[in-house]
């Protein structure tokens, strides 16, 4: 009987159980979404060579448990043919994770699932020294949790006001969660404190007659973690506007990684040992 060869069954989403030759089989989802067709397959093969059920994992993948070993190419092959592959473990780029973001969420500030698709054709299973993840939440809300990922993108409004169309109601200071409006009723006046805005956009969402007007944009972090150690992702960036920027910060912190990386060492642990100063001006020359 030939030899397993367990490092590439892991490679290739399949993660020993504690039962002999047993697996749970990690599927590959991104942005959250699976077809129903995906769905229906995903349940009849759970049944036919698992054990009537799947894991949910936390981040928004599936797994199917008790696959045998000997099964394991049979359910590769009738999965594919509905369109769904298997995932990935070990040191590399991991399932995109993302929202609904603005085109389902009434808060969602940008679209998630198409910058998902877009992340994942780019870099999933991309050899990396650690695992790399890359999660997409659409608005302040942060669902997602964008600060946990090694590279986290998270939708904002950048708002600018408008005097002339504005009443001084002073609903926008009612509803700001940072303080940073202040309005003077009586006195017709507002001021805005630009640099202590967080970009949720409640402001011009809650605008009655629309003097707040909005525009969404990326705001992005870079080495969260969230794990044996727990490390929020740092704020390199000011807000962008353009997804060919996000592409173009992700390419930049990848290729980062790559070549300062140590193996085993997660992107947050090569930024606390290089600083953030040599990511942060490539950053920013990427982006000029």
């Amino acid at each position: 009987m030939a030899e397993v060869d367990y490092a590439a069954l892991k490679k290739g989403g399949l993660m020993r159980q504690v039962q002999k030759d047993t697996f749970s089989m990690r599927l590959k989802v991104v942005g959250g979404q699976v077809r129903a067709e995906g769905l229906a397959k995903i349940s009849q093969v759970a049944t036919k060579y698992g054990q009537g059920y799947v894991h949910l994992t936390s981040r928004q993948g599936i797994e199917i448990p008790f696959i045998a070993l000997s099964d394991i190419e049979t359910v590769k092959r009738e999965l594919a043919d509905a369109g769904v592959n298997v995932g990935v473990c070990g040191p590399r780029v991991r399932t995109i994770t993302a929202c609904q973001g603005a085109a389902v969420c009434p808060s969602g500030a940008i679209e998630t699932g198409v910058l998902a698709e877009e992340l994942d054709a780019r870099y999933f299973g991309r050899e990396l020294p650690h695992k790399f993840k890359l999660g997409i939440t659409g608005c302040k809300n942060n669902c997602l949790k964008a600060e946990e990922n090694d590279m986290g993108i998270k939708g904002g409004i950048f708002p600018a006001w408008n005097k002339g169309s504005c009443t001084f109601c002073g609903l926008c200071e009612a509803v700001c969660p940072v303080g940073v409006v202040k309005v003077d009723t009586e006195a017709g006046e507002l001021a805005f404190e630009e640099k202590g805005c967080v970009y949720c956009g409640k402001c011009v969402k809650s605008c009655p007659v629309g003097a707040w007007e909005g525009k969404s944009g990326y705001i992005l972090s870079f080495g969260g973690m969230f794990g044996n150690e727990i490390q929020e992702g740092r704020s390199l960036l000011p807000i962008l506007f353009d997804q060919e920027q996000v592409l173009k910060a992700a390419d930049t912190a990848i290729k980062f990684y790559q070549e300062n990386g140590k193996p085993s060492e997660r992107f947050g642990k090569t930024l606390g040992r290089t600083g953030t100063a040599g990511l942060q001006k490539q950053l920013e020359e990427a982006l000029q």
